[in-house]
């Protein structure tokens, strides 16, 4: 039954156009979609252990080398009196059945914050590519540094082991797929299977070890002002237009006070991608909140919902209030516009041997 309700729930959402004055009822009838009634599912996903060794006669695989924009898997099959080596170079259709695992992971898996794993999988790739530096060309999604300590440990990276132990098993079920596609290509499907736009992707990241692994600071700090903002999304090589969509990302999903120390979510439907986050920015009064952490914001008609000092730096700015304006006016330009920037952020840094025109864009999965 459950099963049967996220089905029709998720293709009501994909058939509804963005635009459409309907919405289902929820806490706030100016915004919200039901998390109940649009929630993509996804539950805890735990890292498999080591299977056993194989005999002589099974497969032994030995590692990824890049060919052409997808990249070969190589491996060894040991005979009785021979050793062959061969080639597998992935094709979309293969990549499609990764986005389908993840996709099916997150429909079978419910058990994480408000019934999705698709929020903190967004955040995953996000952070493992907000890292780069375009002065140095060091950071970005290329290397999945973050599987390694400092990283893995910066303040800003926190709860994120829970986005990874998640993907572990699809790791282990494509193991010629690199870390580094398959962080940024779950957080591609993330969106899409959230009721987001498509979002074009394509390989050829390759992992890399510690010793890549950026040093702390390079991500956004939530208690800052807008000046923060420019520095860190500056430095990546993006514009002000580019940063307010890019914030967008913050429909999905909630805080956490033991990670971030901040608490609550920003929009009445978290597991669900719409330009919410920024008719609240206008339409509602947010007051600081009175508690034992860090400075927020609540709403002050529900005080149920969240805002951080980085999001009210979105409309105490011009510049950047002129664009939080246009996307809550319209959910077809905001949904445009963030692929475009999303689709910039996750190739940052990436040295591709295929075109742009190349990315594969991904069939959202029917359960």
């Amino acid at each position: 039954m459950a099963s049967a309700a996220r089905s029709a729930s998720r293709a009501f959402l994909r058939s509804t156009p963005a635009t459409s004055a309907f919405r289902p009822a929820a806490r706030s009838a100016r915004y919200a979609l039901s998390s109940q009634g649009f929630r993509t599912a996804a539950r805890r996903g735990y890292a498999s252990e080591a299977g056993s060794s194989k005999s002589s006669n099974g497969l032994l695989w030995a590692g990824v080398a890049a060919a052409g924009a997808a990249g070969a898997f190589f491996f060894f099959q040991s005979g009785d009196s021979s050793v062959t080596s061969k080639a597998f170079v992935p094709t979309q259709e293969d990549y499609q059945k990764v986005y389908d695992a993840i996709a099916k992971k997150l429909v079978d898996e419910t058990d994480y914050d408000d019934g999705s794993y698709g929020p903190v999988l967004v955040r995953l790739a996000w952070h493992a590519s907000g890292t780069y530096d375009k002065e140095t060309g060091t950071g970005g999604s290329n290397g999945a540094t973050m599987r390694f300590a400092p990283e893995s440990d910066h303040g800003a990276n926190a709860g994120l082991k829970h986005a990874r132990d998640f993907l572990e098993p699809i790791k282990q079920q494509f193991p010629w797929i690199t870390y580094s596609d398959l962080w940024t290509l779950a957080g591609s499907a993330a969106i899409q299977e959230c009721g987001g736009p498509a979002i074009p992707w394509r390989p050829g990241r390759q992992d890399r070890d510690v010793a890549a692994c950026t040093p702390d600071g390079r991500l956004p700090d939530a208690s800052k002002d807008q000046r923060h903002v420019r520095d860190i999304f500056y430095r990546m090589g993006f514009n002000d237009q580019e940063i307010v969509a890019l914030i967008g990302a913050h429909a999905l999903g909630r805080a956490h006070t033991d990670r971030s120390g901040f608490d609550g979510p920003w929009d009445f439907s978290p597991t669900v991608f719409t330009n919410d986050f920024f008719k609240l920015l206008l339409d509602e009064k947010w007051q600081q909140r009175k508690w034992n952490g860090p400075v927020q914001f609540t709403d002050k008609t529900t005080k149920t919902l969240m805002m951080l000092p980085t999001d009210l730096a979105m409309i105490k700015d011009k510049e950047f209030r002129k664009h939080v304006e246009r996307y809550a006016k319209d959910n077809d330009v905001f949904f445009k516009e963030f692929t475009d920037v999303y689709v910039k952020l996750l190739e940052l840094g990436v040295p591709f041997t295929s075109k742009a025109e190349d990315r594969y864009v991904f069939k959202t999965f029917e359960a």
